[in-house]
């Protein structure tokens, strides 16, 4: 069974930074790509940052210049990087993942994290 696990959310004051991580454990053969969502009260999930397998990152428009994404395959956790915090990040903030789950490379399932708030006040 292949659980992700994020943290490092809390409370911050605008202009503030904050770095998320997501850790993947159980049966994990190889990671594909990796996501960061969020939701923000009464909206829907969106998506915030995507990361391949070789590394090539994707933002959305609202966060670029401002967020990164990163991953560390040898201990399976994916990260984001949040600086110039807004208001209107707060959010929380879900990572999810493709992951092969046996030897098997054509059995890969999507994960979801639990989440973890992220709020932006002053």
């Amino acid at each position: 069974q292949v659980q992700l696990k994020e943290s490092g959310g809390g409370v911050v004051q605008p202009g503030g930074s904050l770095r998320l991580s997501c850790a993947a454990s159980g049966t994990i053969f190889s990671i594909k790509d990796m996501y960061w969502y969020r939701q923000a009260p009464g909206a829907e999930r969106e998506l915030v940052a995507t990361i391949d397998s070789s590394g090539a990152t994707d933002y959305a428009d609202y966060v670029k210049g401002r967020f990164a994404i990163s991953r560390d395959d040898a201990k399976n956790t994916l990260y984001l990087q949040m600086n110039g915090l807004e208001p209107e990040d707060t959010a929380v903030y879900y990572c999810h993942a493709n992951i092969q789950y046996t030897i098997l490379n054509w059995q890969i399932k999507a994960f979801w994290g639990q989440g973890t708030q992220v709020t932006v006040s002053s």
